[in-house]
């Protein structure tokens, strides 16, 4: 949720959307922050971009929903990327 009205600009904040969910994927978000490598670049670059290392978190968040329907949906398992 973004606060503004007019030229005023007030900070961006985490709220909607089912809980349960934001929670169960929150620490799943750290891990890839931290070890899967395009989502570890996806992260950086938000932050490099200005956004609250928060909100970066939730758009990882985001993504591993994205790619989990993705893998449902195709019928397939995550597979690493070799380098």
């Amino acid at each position: 949720m973004t606060r503004q009205s007019g030229q005023w600009r007030g900070k961006s904040f985490i709220q909607g959307g089912r809980k349960v969910v934001r929670d169960a994927l929150y620490m799943p978000a750290l891990v890839a922050m931290r070890f899967n490598p395009d989502l570890k670049a996806k992260y950086q670059a938000m932050i490099k971009a200005g956004k609250p290392p928060k909100v970066a978190l939730t758009a990882l968040m985001r993504k591993l929903i994205e790619l989990a329907n993705a893998l449902i949906k195709a019928n397939r398992n995550w597979v690493i990327k070799e380098a």
